[in-house]
């Protein structure tokens, strides 16, 4: 029976960001780069529902984990996904709008 991670504990969660993270060492060591980035996604999702998306504010700019080269500014809070635009580092702010896991927001940026 399958479980959506909104289902899980904290302690479950940790438990699949465990696993998860295994596998997707194992799929590197075999060079398998795209299983190794499907599981790092899963991972990022299932930390996102470890955290309390009412942390998280529109209008809010926040460094990105992972990413120094960007800041993301949030447009709006759906679930555990922030939508909004990356802003690089010459203060550009990209056109698209995306979706990111909030686990991937790090520390806000104060202006």
């Amino acid at each position: 029976m399958d479980f959506r991670y909104s289902d899980y504990s904290v302690e479950q969660l940790r438990e699949e960001v465990g696993r998860l993270k295994e596998k997707a060492l194992k799929a590197e060591q075999v060079g398998n780069i795209s299983e190794v980035a499907i599981n790092e996604r899963k991972m990022q999702v299932a930390m996102a529902y470890m955290l309390n998306p009412e942390d998280f504010m529109a209008e809010d700019i926040h460094q990105m984990k992972g990413d120094p080269g960007h800041r993301f500014k949030i447009n709006y809070i759906n679930g555990v996904f922030a939508w909004g635009h990356r802003i690089n580092l010459l203060d550009e702010t990209y056109e698209k709008e995306e979706a990111i896991p909030i686990s991937l927001l790090g520390d806000r940026v104060i202006k």
